[in-house]
């Protein structure tokens, strides 16, 4: 499958205060799976903390499925600027949740070997719901 003609990714060098809510909740939660994995304390636990407040906690363990899948480069919670994968992964996960189910495999595999990213669509569609059932719509890159 190809993987040009996908767009550029819109967070790049993102502040990570200037995010929408929707964004600035994911990333929170990814960033804080990544820490508590780096720091050998249980990762799911951390990544549903930010999720129970907007009562998507049910998206926790799909967002821990993708990450577990890949080596991604993940800033500490407190990072001012999006880096490594980051705005890549909010762009995968944007895609599988409002664009073409084609275009967010594309942007997984640009992170991930196919078994991985074919293993990822699963999940980014179930964190996709949860967050929409919640009203949080991710930003459609394809707009």
């Amino acid at each position: 499958m190809a993987t040009h003609g996908l767009p550029t990714w819109p967070w790049t060098d993102a502040c990570a205060e200037s995010l929408a809510p929707p964004e600035a909740l994911l990333l929170e939660g990814m960033r804080r799976w990544a820490c508590a994995m780096r720091g050998g304390r249980p990762a799911l636990a951390a990544a549903r903390l930010p999720f129970i407040a907007e009562d998507v906690a049910e998206a926790a363990p799909a967002l821990e499925a993708v990450l577990r899948l890949g080596a991604f480069r993940i800033a500490c919670p407190t990072a001012p600027r999006l880096t490594g994968e980051e705005p890549a992964l909010l762009l995968a996960f944007a895609l599988a949740q409002r664009g073409p189910k084609r275009e967010a495999l594309a942007a997984f595999l640009r992170l991930m070997p196919p078994g991985a990213a074919y293993a990822a669509m699963g999940p980014a569609v179930a964190l996709g719901l949860s967050f929409r059932k919640a009203g949080l719509l991710l930003a459609n890159p394809l707009r």
